[in-house]
């Protein structure tokens, strides 16, 4: 039976009920001052709270798709190589601490010198025009410090977590850098600066990247502040060709939206799992102001029916089963998808709302968001 079978969550709701029925009825016995009572008294607390946990945690996969099968689960299975398929046809602050190299995971050593592995640096990106302000990383490739790289502009993206997800997720649970460094080793990724953040710089609240009638500004942030705080910081180009926006589920709809609304700030976008509609819920409070007008256009399916579409080029990737309706709502949009827009989609078989399925299609993501940045005497796809 699979772990989204109906048939496993009953099975692990009659075990809790039978469990805690066991322990009410068993309880008067082990009610003895003796070694024995008092391990059984132990080990039925802990069966019972052992089984009402695991039902629990049954409901809570069911209903957010975290996990779609035991191998997911268990990070046993194997999906595949992921392929990607097209549908035919300084207005800031930035205060900066070094904090260490990249790392390939599971590789060799690839040294400590930035020139070898690059640097990653933790940021407080304070901003201009929002007044918002939150703290990220940026990763630095090896070559913007070897000496042949001295006047190159580098392309750059902003990367996402989902929501309530930090920053440093990005690094230790995805490994951007690390993945992004054995790419360039591989021929397979240009040398691209990366600046990691969450999707809200107005947390606890989740602003889903909008600007909040009297409320932050989040939308203003990323297409203003971030861009030229990391401008005034960085070599990197101010070209808009060489910028993109990527990011998992909260931050996937986030890099769609915003390319979408500001083409002429990010014409490339990557989501990984991400959705089609803001989300409402206690914490995004209310995102619109009451406005029919304002909510429609954040949802990207109206904005495809409705508005000219824009010229950008999108990536959408997640997987066929294990995560909700996702599949379904993709190909509804990638359906309505018109020049001069152009998406393209990578599907695996299964997996859930999770880091084993995103880790599984960073790689190919990053190479397909490689290939759609600017870069000196090369046009963009």
């Amino acid at each position: 039976m699979g772990l989204t079978s109906h048939k496993v969550l009953a099975l692990a709701v009659l075990i809790a009920v039978v469990m805690m029925v066991g322990t009410v009825w068993l309880w008067p016995r082990l009610a003895g001052k003796g070694w024995r009572a008092v391990l059984g008294r132990i080990g039925a607390l802990l069966g019972t709270q052992l089984a009402a946990l695991a039902a629990l945690g049954l409901v809570a996969n069911n209903y957010f798709a975290f996990y779609s099968s035991w191998d997911d689960l268990l990070g046993t299975g194997d999906n595949g190589p992921v392929v990607i398929q097209n549908k035919a046809d300084a207005s800031g602050r930035l205060l900066v601490d070094t904090i260490g190299t990249a790392s390939v995971k599971g590789g060799g050593a690839v040294g400590r010198e930035p020139a070898q592995s690059g640097e990653i640096r933790k940021v407080r990106i304070d901003g201009k025009a929002s007044r918002l302000s939150t703290e990220g990383y940026v990763y630095l490739p090896p070559q913007y410090f070897q000496p042949e790289y001295a006047n190159r502009q580098f392309p750059a993206v902003i990367v996402s977590t989902g929501f309530p997800g930090q920053a440093e997720n990005l690094i230790t649970r995805f490994n951007y850098p690390g993945a992004a460094l054995k790419l360039l080793q591989e021929g397979r990724m240009q040398p691209t600066v990366m600046v990691l953040v969450k999707p809200s710089p107005a947390m606890p609240q989740d602003t889903e990247c909008e600007d909040i009638p009297n409320g932050p500004q989040s939308d203003t942030y990323f297409t203003k502040d971030v861009p030229s705080a990391i401008q005034a910081s960085y070599r990197v180009s101010t070209d808009p060709q060489a910028w993109a926006f990527m990011g998992n589920s909260t931050g996937g709809y986030c890099a769609v939206k915003l390319a979408m609304r500001h083409p002429d700030v990010f014409p490339t976008a990557v989501a990984l799992s991400g959705y089609y509609e803001a989300a409402d819920d206690p914490t995004t409070g209310d995102l619109f102001g009451g406005s029919k007008q304002r909510r429609d256009e954040a949802d990207l399916m109206w904005r495809l029916k409705n508005l000219p579409q824009p010229k950008v080029s999108v990536l959408l990737a997640g997987t066929k089963k294990g995560d909700g309706e996702y599949k379904q709502q993709t190909d509804r949009f990638i359906d309505a998808v018109q020049a001069p827009m152009k998406v393209s989609y990578a599907m695996l078989e299964n997996g859930g709302h999770n880091f084993e399925t995103w880790s599984a299609l960073l790689p190919s993501s990053l190479e397909w968001l490689s290939q759609h940045l600017k870069v000196p005497g090369r046009p963009t796809v």
